[in-house]
């Protein structure tokens, strides 16, 4: 399915990250997990050591790869650097934590963006699948958070709505170079949440409720294949209904 397209995935190691590892070399792509720290979890991809935030790095990474295997043919920005003030209460951000965490994640995505896509560019051939939410497509649905700890941050909004635009910006941007720009907008993922929100939440759904992991194998894979050669500019829900 892959044809052997060396992949690499920002955030790898993250919940979501290892799972689209897992879906490339289950459908015989290469995929580098390109991550700021290394992990204990065991996998069977190549690890590069990449901060998202600092220019440098990203082309260390990008050149290592190369020496490596002579090619990358998609990036996927996954990962999600925040600092140790992210995920208060609107009331309770500082300006300064608002700023760092916009400009780490949505900053970050942009600057391995812009890295890739000048190597992408001197090939003529390249692909960029960005992670955003559905929570970029809709305001959130702030009832079922109601009697939990728990929040929808300020910033994550900003984040993944401004990746949503950044996707269609650059899709427009790259015309004729044959770099195509797309998204993923995933619905709320279980990861240990409280039941009474996952209650809460399912009751919005269709079908499931919340996302295993598992369930964006098969839509990244499709983003990374020919199957989607003149997709393009796109952001993709896989939601189980809940913005409907």
């Amino acid at each position: 399915m892959l044809n052997e397209k060396v992949v690499v995935v920002t955030g790898g190691y993250g919940l979501i990250g290892l799972k689209f590892v897992e879906a490339i070399l289950e459908n015989n792509g290469i995929p580098i997990i390109a991550d700021i720290h290394e992990s204990g979890t065991k996998s069977n991809a190549d690890y590069v050591k990449m901060d998202i935030t600092n220019k440098e790095s990203i082309q260390n990474a990008l050149s290592n790869i190369l020496d490596k295997y002579g090619k990358v043919d998609v990036l996927v920005n996954n990962a999600y650097p925040r600092n140790k003030n992210y995920g208060k209460h609107f009331s309770e951000v500082e300006f300064s934590d608002f700023c760092e965490n916009v400009n780490l994640n949505l900053g970050g995505y942009f600057l391995t963006s812009q890295v890739f896509s000048e190597y992408f560019s001197s090939k003529s051939s390249g692909n960029i699948i960005n992670i955003s939410s559905i929570y970029g497509v809709m305001a959130p649905r702030f009832g079922i958070y109601d009697e939990t700890e728990m929040t929808m941050p300020v910033e994550y909004a900003v984040i993944k709505s401004g990746l949503i635009h950044l996707t269609k910006y650059m899709a427009k941007l790259f015309k004729n170079k044959n770099i195509r720009v797309n998204s993923i907008s995933p619905g709320g993922v279980l990861n240990n949440q409280p039941k009474e929100f996952v209650e809460k939440y399912n009751s919005y759904c269709l079908n499931k409720g919340m996302l295993d992991p598992e369930d964006l194998k098969g839509t990244i894979v499709y983003l990374i294949s020919d199957l989607s050669n003149f997709v393009n500019g796109q952001n993709i829900i896989v939601d189980d209904g809940f913005t409907l």
